[in-house]
């Protein structure tokens, strides 16, 4: 599926977004990929940080550092702003963001998680909390991202319940 939508970034440009389905990394086409976010449960829980120093909640994320693939930036962002462990990983979505500098392109992943131990901060400094939330309360109290983001929260919720049935038939 392909949706074309608009976001409002921090400065208040209107910027073009356009959001793509994808199965695996195969299906990104040699972009050269900036950012990530994962949608991550732990159990049933969804995991959401907080980004004080932009002031909104978030899935974890960030941007991919050189030298780094898309999968390796999403298990070590997973690991810093939440202090969990990626126990399995699947990509579902590639959104390219058209800002004044060039495209910007970024994947959205699915990821089931299990805590190290308790998240105490994030390294960088940028994440001061970290929350567990019923997924269908993302919308009212964490983050909106319109139509893109419905999309992504309905695929993520059914990309993780074959996950969880994957996991169980192997057992």
């Amino acid at each position: 599926m392909e949706i074309k939508s608009t976001l409002i970034n921090r400065s208040g440009q209107v910027l073009n977004v356009i959001y793509r389905d994808i199965e695996s990394e195969l299906d990104l086409e040699g972009k050269k990929i900036k950012g990530v976010h994962a949608y991550c449960f732990y159990k049933d829980k969804l995991v959401v940080v907080y980004a004080e120093n932009k002031g909104y909640w978030t899935p974890p994320g960030g941007g991919v550092e050189k030298g780094e693939d898309a999968r390796s930036a999403v298990i070590r962002e997973v690991k810093e702003e939440t202090n969990m462990r990626v126990i399995s990983h699947r990509f579902i979505g590639c959104q390219d963001i058209y800002e004044a500098q060039g495209m910007v392109s970024q994947t959205r992943s699915v990821c089931i998680v299990e805590p190290y131990g308790p998240f105490v901060s994030d390294p960088d400094g940028d994440i001061t909390e970290m929350r567990l939330i019923d997924p269908k309360e993302y919308k009212k109290e964490y983050f909106d991202w319109g139509v893109v983001g419905d999309h992504l929260m309905a695929r993520a919720l059914e990309i993780k319940a074959q996950m969880d049935l994957d996991k169980n038939t192997q057992n």
